[in-house]
């Protein structure tokens, strides 16, 4: 016999119910550990320890036994895991730092997924582990930004770091598209086109590269890095003068300065930044 379907319909609602009502407890339950009030002798304590944070040198152990003082209080508070985790990435001290950078995730994964991806990317070099923190943040965040770059622009540098070309070129295009799209061609970042242009250079793809690299070069005059690769990609196709000319003006520019100019690089050579070596006679042929 046939059960009415009312019935069938009153055990699911039920058991829904039950999972709803769990879910909203765990939820209350992580955010009571977040608000739980602290004496005020431990806010005095605090007040004392922040402001002796910020008065002792960024790279001291002081600072880091202020923070850990601080975090015997509040635990939760994953901007000081990330305050302790900073330093000791930008002293190439990545398995320290990344240590206290997972328990700032683990608290606040809202705001430190990207970020630890982003790290895990430029400094550590952790390309694979630095992809699937970025797959992450686009399921929790969406297609959003760290560090003035696209989660789509570190998956497609992570790509090229890992010699699979295609993906990385599938990526950087799409980040330059997003760009276009949001704010016009003007404002797509030249370091997107850049390693976009790479992905063709390493592919072999000269012309491609060379066309690529130029549009960068359009909206970065000066870019030592885009000319030398360009110079490159004339050498790889025997246009001796036309790569001597670029690899020339090319190291013209860097003595001047200009290279990659993001934040970071003061801390961390980025992938295909080219050294002074490869301007002092070296051929552009090899």
């Amino acid at each position: 016999m046939q059960r009415p379907f009312s019935k069938i319909i009153f055990p699911i609602f039920f058991i829904a119910l039950i999972l709803a009502q769990r879910g909203y407890a765990q939820k209350n339950s992580l955010q009571d550990v977040v608000s739980k009030p602290i004496s005020v002798n431990d806010s005095l304590l605090l007040i004392r320890y922040l402001d002796s944070v910020n008065n002792v040198p960024l790279y001291s152990q002081k600072r880091q036994r202020y923070l850990d003082s601080a975090l015997t209080i509040k635990p939760w508070k994953a901007s000081w895991w990330q305050q302790k985790a900073m330093p000791l990435y930008k002293q190439k001290k990545y398995e320290a730092g990344e240590y206290f950078l997972d328990s700032a995730v683990k608290y606040d994964t809202y705001s430190y997924i990207d970020y630890r991806a982003f790290m895990k990317c430029i400094f550590q070099k952790s390309y694979r582990e630095a992809i699937k923190d970025f797959e992450s943040a686009k399921v929790i965040i969406g297609d959003g930004e760290v560090m003035d770059h696209t989660y789509d622009f570190y998956i497609g540098l992570c790509y090229l770091q890992l010699d699979r070309f295609d993906s990385a070129e599938y990526y950087l295009v799409k980040s330059t598209d997003q760009q276009r799209k949001s704010m016009g061609s003007h404002w797509v970042h030249p370091l997107d086109l850049f390693y976009l242009g790479i992905v063709y250079y390493e592919q072999e793809k000269y012309s491609k590269a060379i066309e690529t690299l130029d549009t960068c070069l359009s909206l970065y005059t000066n870019f030592s890095d885009a000319k030398y690769y360009k110079a490159m990609c004339f050498a790889r196709t025997d246009k001796t003068d036309e790569a001597m000319a670029v690899w020339k003006d090319a190291a013209k520019d860097y003595k001047q300065g200009y290279t990659i100019n993001e934040d970071n690089a003061v801390y961390e050579v980025y992938p295909y930044q080219v050294s002074a070596y490869a301007y002092n006679g070296a051929d552009p042929k090899q």
